[in-house]
């Protein structure tokens, strides 16, 4: 399970045609927007534009010859090695993930504009600089930012199973082949997908891509030439700035006294000092407590309050009403951390992933949710993209009716087809035909073919070779995940236009469940079969997870008129970087942190890593024979999974028209199964709280919000992932709190 968070900071007065997202059976979404005047027109009406079509260009700023420059490169992976960094600490420690594209923008705007004031004779620095230079910087920021799925879900779950070496820094020629081939093989298939989800279909599919859209309107509205936007768009890096470094100072200092800066035990101080030990100590042991995290303050005030009380009820049904009930019924129990202790004999763990295979076959809370919070996960996604069947329908036709370019391809290759030679005659009118969208780029600006098609042959080969020689998995397999890897990022980038969220655990999972019934009953060991199924899941989930990235980048370059060749080896340069930074910054946690790769130690770990436990028990469950599903569980977990589906159903159908309003009055599912899976009840209470203080700002002071939100909880975000890898170093240096810092007010003087 990785979460992604987004936002759609589209804040402004939109238009929504209702008539046609009732034809199709979609969510009305943001079709129209209203842009502010330039500064010499205020007293004229806004400018309404088509967000299916490029933005208008920007009057006074000149046309940029060449976007894809040095400067904007090396800011991109500087920040994209920021969030980088930050997405494997958030990942290991909570399951989350946090996109670059709002961060590069904001950042990259400021950083730039500042060196072009500082160096302004200076040609390398001093240049002119533009939208579309801007999204160049974005996009190398979300290619050197991205990949955090693989360090903190599959990677780490090989660990746990004994399936890798001992010491992480003896495999990592395997982890860089296998993150090249994630990484270039997503680039290189989603080349051809562009025309169809982003220039053709994105107005028929209502694919308004909310947080690229967002980003491109953020970016257009920053390089107007005067005005209000221009010293505006300084603020929100300033605030970001500011923001970004008091969350790294609090999260370092929080090292040297985390029951005082960081985890507030409110139980804990009843249980020392109060009058209610019992009760008291008994809420600890369910994880009741407050942490103040600034990354899940942050993200709260991004997701609303309907995604975090979702995520905060989820949490208290779970961790704070059924898990109780499990236990006191001895279905599930838990593991006392202090048995011998006078004090502490009654402060009990139900976090660990105890299967039922112990002595005496109970399973633990954490073991028994996970399928419920799984099931859940996997039926809301897909019954999201099912709804959308026409989709299918829809890119049958488009590659149908463009046979006249394979056609052209085929005779120069001198191997024509009659076939193709009639359908190419055959084929609709463009008048006539619902692709008749334009695109912006000309050919030149097209990624050439033999790029992306070489690259995407190449890709699949080095995945072959890869897998026999490193991991022992069959090359059939292989190829079989490359090509549910194109599949997923098909379902993943339709989910991310329409919803803003990708469907990436969906994905995951149903990718590990592909491979345990292609591996039972074949004659693998157990570990031979854990190995295929988390490689190939692997090869499956990331490379659509890239795919989708790079997808979202070229929709923002789309409405900028950025070429789509230029951002293309932007991102690729951007994952060339992340390349060999991800595994570095995943071998320092592991090294700081041991337990991360040692499942019998996920209890008491900093690190709690639910993806990683997620990914471990599928894997175990589609290969071990003596691994079994609780009969109590499962059987929730299908009534919860139908619960998720029928109301997706209700959603599309009888919440449609008028009646669409009442949609935001529903529960967010996804949340919900995130909140089953995560064995932690403070990022549900922390998002609570983001979500709380940015919905009173939104209505208190709207502008303010606006202006703002967005910039204060990057900031908060990529400074508490920055501050645990600032933590980890100073673990491996032997100055931590562990040695220098005071555990007052935490239960076993230990935090």
């Amino acid at each position: 399970m990785t979460t992604r968070i987004s936002h759609d900071t589209l804040a402004t007065t939109v238009v929504a045609n209702d008539a046609h997202d009732a034809e199709l059976g979609t969510t009305p979404s943001l079709r129209d927007e209203k842009l502010p005047t330039p500064p010499e027109e205020d007293d004229a009406a806004p400018v309404i534009v088509d967000l299916y079509k490029p933005l208008p260009r920007l009057v006074g700023v000149p046309e940029e010859e060449n976007p894809l420059t040095v400067r904007a490169v090396v800011v991109g992976i500087i920040l994209g090695s920021l969030v980088n960094a930050s997405n494997v600490y958030l990942g290991l420690k909570t399951g989350f993930l946090f996109g670059a594209s709002m961060f590069g923008a904001i950042f990259g705007f400021g950083i730039i504009k500042l060196l072009t004031k500082l160096f302004p004779k200076v040609p390398f620095l001093g240049a002119p600089f533009g939208p579309q230079e801007n999204s160049i910087v974005q996009a190398t920021t979300a290619g050197a930012g991205g990949l955090g799925g693989l360090f903190t879900a599959a990677l780490p779950a090989m660990y746990q199973l004994g399936l890798m070496s001992e010491n992480p820094k003896d495999d990592l020629g395997r982890i860089w082949t296998l993150t090249l081939i994630c990484s270039f093989f997503g680039l290189c298939f989603t080349i051809p997908l562009r025309k169809f989800f982003i220039v053709n279909m994105a107005r028929d599919l209502n694919l308004i891509f909310p947080t690229p859209t967002a980003t491109a309107l953020t970016i257009h509205s920053m390089h107007m030439v005067a005005g209000t936007e221009a010293v505006n768009a300084m603020k929100r890096m300033k605030v970001l700035a500011l923001t970004f470094f008091a969350a790294i100072s609090q999260r370092v200092a929080s090292y040297y006294a985390i029951g005082l800066l960081y985890d507030w035990h409110i139980f804990t101080w009843f249980f020392i000092w109060g009058n209610y030990q019992n009760a008291a100590i008994h809420v600890e042991s369910w994880g009741w407590m407050f942490e103040w995290t600034p990354a899940f303050i942050g993200s709260g005030m991004l997701v609303g309050l309907n995604t975090a009380l979702s995520l905060f009820g989820g949490t208290l049904f779970a961790w704070g009403i059924l898990g109780p009930i499990l236990v006191k019924y001895g279905i599930c129990n838990g593991r006392a951390l202090a048995p011998d202790s006078d004090k502490w004999n009654q402060y009990y763990s139900y976090a660990s992933l105890s299967n039922g295979t112990g002595p005496d076959g109970v399973t633990s809370p954490r073991y028994w949710f996970l399928w419920p919070g799984v099931c859940v996960l996997v039926c809301t996604s897909l019954a999201e993209l099912l709804v959308h069947w026409r989709i299918f329908a829809l890119a049958t036709r488009y590659a149908w009716e463009n046979t006249k370019t394979m056609d052209f391809m085929r005779k120069k290759g001198g191997r024509s087809r009659a076939v193709f030679e009639t359908q190419s005659r055959r084929s609709p009118n463009r008048s006539q035909s619902v692709f008749r969208e334009e695109d912006f780029a000309s050919e030149k600006d097209q990624v050439p073919l033999w790029v992306w098609g070489s690259g995407t042959i190449a890709m699949v080969i080095v995945a072959c070779i890869i897998s026999e020689l490193q991991f022992n998995v069959n090359a059939g397999l292989a190829i079989l995940a490359s090509i549910l890897a194109i599949f997923f990022a098909f379902l993943g980038i339709h989910g991310a236009g329409v919803t803003d969220v990708a469907p990436l655990t969906a994905s995951a999972n149903a990718s590990q469940l592909v491979f345990g019934g292609i591996t039972s009953g074949q004659g693998y060991s157990t570990t031979q079969a854990q190995m295929i199924n988390l490689v190939a899941g692997s090869i499956a989930s990331g490379a659509a997870e890239m795919s989708q990235e790079l997808t979202s980048d070229l929709r923002t370059g789309f409405l900028l008129r950025t070429p789509p060749k230029k951002q293309f080896y932007a991102q690729a340069i951007g994952a060339v970087a992340a390349m060999f930074l991800a595994p570095g910054v995943f071998v320092l946690f592991v090294t700081a942190y041991p337990c991360i790769i040692h499942a019998d130690a996920s209890d008491t770990c900093a690190f709690s890593a639910p993806t990683v436990a997620a990914w471990r028990a599928v894997a175990q469950a589609v290969t071990e024979p003596g691994i079994t599903i609780p009969l109590s569980s499962g059987i929730f977990a299908l009534v919860l999974g139908g619960l998720a589906i029928l109301q997706v159903l209700v959603k599309r159908t009888v919440l449609s028209g008028e009646r669409e309003k009442y949609r935001a009055y529903l529960p967010n599912w996804m949340a919900i199964g995130v909140a089953f899976v995560l064995p932690q009840t403070v990022y549900s209470s922390a998002s609570l709280l983001g979500a709380t203080i940015g919905h009173l700002w939104m209505k208190k002071r709207r502008a303010n919000y606006d202006l703002y939100c967005y910039a204060v909880a990057a900031g908060l975000i990529a400074g508490e992932g920055l501050g645990g890898v600032v933590g980890a170093a100073l673990q491996l240096g032997g100055v931590s709190g562990d040695e220098y810092g005071t555990h007052v007010g935490c239960p076993l003087d230990r935090c």
